[in-house]
Order: C-alpha cells, then structure tokens, then sequence
C-alpha cells in the first residue's frame, strides 16, 4: 500500500529519510510501474497511427521540454546560475513537471548530491562504480533513490509552492497528458484535415516524447561519463561530447561544466554549441532572468595548460 501512495505522495514516508537513504542498491518494482507504463505506452502507436502533426509535436515537445531540464531544472535549481522571481520560479517547476522527471528539488538534490560524490563510492549513477546500464536507467528506480533530502536545498525548500509540486510530482504530468488529449479531441473537430486525433496527439506528445527525453537527459548521467574527451582533470570521468550537446541543448560539454558547474555557460568556446545558453541568454533580455553567473577568465588559463584526453586523468585537489 505505501508503494502505492508514493505514485501520488512522494514524500509520504520522508520521516524515515536516513533508512530509506541506507537501503541497498536495488530495483523497487512496484514504485517502478508508472515508468514502465511510460514505456509500453509508446506501443501506442500501434494503434493510434502517425499523423505529421502528430510527430512534429512529439519533437517540438522533446526539445521544449529538454530546455525545461537543462535550463532550469539543471542551470537553475541545481545549481543557481542565474536569478528570477519568485513567480518565476514557480513557472519553471510547472514547466519542467510536464517532463515527469518527477520535481524540481528531487532533481537539484540529486544532482547536487552527483557534483559532491562524482564516479565515487557514493555517486547515485557511475557508470564507473555501477556500470552502463545502472547509470543510465536502473538507478532511477531504487528506492534508496525515491526521497528528497530536502536539508541538501533548503534554499529552494523555503518556498511552499515548489515543495507541493516536489511532493505531488504527479500532478502536473497529469494535467500535462490531460491537456494534450483535449487538444488533440479539439483539433479531431476543428481541424480534421491534420489527421491527429486525441489518443493519437497523447501517444505521440506525452508517451513517445517523454520517453525520448528521459533517454536524452540520462544520456548524460551515463554517456557523458564514457564517451568524450577531458579538457579538465576532475578526479571523476566526466567528458565534452559535441553529439550529446546536440541531443540535449548543450549538456553534452560536460566536462567543462564538472571544472565549472557555477557558470550558465557550458559549451566555453564559440564552437561548443550550447542552445540553453543561448535562449537564457535571451530571457534575460526581456527581464524575466538576470543576474547570468558568466565563465570565468581561469577556466581558460586551465584549458590551455591541460592537454586534452580521451580517457580521465590524475586527480586534482578539488572537483571546481
């Protein structure tokens, strides 16, 4: 039953944070059920068929929403680079709820908790202590991995709003497969020549999309840790990817980002495409963002005294 309510309340047994924390690395089957139902129900199509508005909304929905992740889940939450209201924070939790990446200070704690513990003992998904295929997906569904330390970003947990979202993570996917339905319904009537109905629009837009960003985003925790090259010695296996930047709007230079995990900016140089930087870039034009933490002048002196290297080097002092 307890397995059950924490599809709805993912804080329901928080008091018990430190067992839960203590458990051992292992696949929490029951917990993991709404995210096997996310990726049979891509089979979906099967039955609904294909319409290009179909398609090109899956797309459109995969890359606005991997900004969500990578713009303020990540750049934001996690680790504070840059500054907005308080309106406008919440906004940025709703937006990056519809990516069922559950909520915004699961995530930030997460991640924070990988920058303090990377590829050691204790990091949540190495590929380098847990293998490939744990550090991509299987970490995820541990339930050692399912509470939110919230003592890790009491920055973020003072504000109530972004803790009901973190604690009721379902509720905004759910609104988000409930919209694109009656979108779909809506377009079925009035714009019958697309060829998109509402089931056809919810498989395409919610299942195969999301389904398609969380490999995106997990590419990261696992790919980006194997495959690459080190500008930076980190003492961790992190490395710049110029595929994985494409596939996620500029995480892929994650190598840069382990050295300087402070700066807005991940891909350092003009050539090292970084699209979420670029679109916040733009947001802060129009007020809505400011205060953009920039790349410091050392990050540059380092590169050029460091030779780069396919495979991480000797540790260094500290992790940046």
């Amino acid at each position: 039953m307890l397995g059950l309510l924490k599809w709805v309340d993912s804080d329901c047994d928080a008091a018990d944070l430190e067992t839960l924390k203590g458990r051992p690395d292992r696949v929490e089957w029951i917990r993991s059920i709404p995210f096997a139902i996310l990726h049979l129900g891509c089979l979906g199509v099967i039955w609904t068929g294909w319409s290009w508005f179909a398609v090109g909304a899956a797309i459109f929905l995969y890359f606005v929403r991997m900004f969500a992740i990578t713009g303020f889940f990540h750049r934001y939450f996690s680790h504070r680079t840059f500054s907005t209201s308080r309106i406008g924070q919440f906004l940025f939790a709703v937006w990056g709820g519809t990516c069922v990446q559950r909520g915004a200070l699961w995530w930030a704690y997460s991640h924070r908790h990988h920058h303090q513990h990377s590829d050691d003992d204790d990091d949540k998904h190495s590929p380098r202590q847990h293998g490939f295929l744990w550090a991509h997906i299987g970490w995820i569904t541990s339930a050692k991995n399912f509470p939110t330390d919230y003592r890790r970003v009491k920055d973020l947990a003072k504000y109530p709003e972004l803790v009901f979202l973190n604690r009721f993570d379902s509720f905004v996917p759910a609104l988000y497969a409930v919209a694109l339905f009656a979108l779909g319904k809506l377009l079925e009537w009035k714009a019958p020549g697309l060829g998109v109905t509402g089931w056809q629009l919810l498989v395409w837009g919610f299942f195969v999309s999301t389904t398609a960003l969380f490999h995106g985003t997990s590419c990261i925790n696992s790919m980006a840790h194997v495959f690459g090259k080190q500008r930076y010695v980190t003492g961790d296996d992190s490395k710049n990817s110029f595929l994985l930047s494409l596939i996620t709007l500029g995480e892929g230079w994650h190598n840069n980002h382990h050295r300087h995990m402070g700066c807005v900016r991940q891909g350092f140089y003009w050539w090292e495409l970084d699209i979420t930087y670029y679109i916040l870039k733009m947001m802060s034009w129009t007020g809505l963002i400011w205060d953009l933490r920039t790349v410091p002048a050392e990050a540059y002196d380092t590169a050029r005294q460091i030779p780069q290297a396919s495979v991480g080097g000797a540790k260094q002092v500290s992790k940046g």
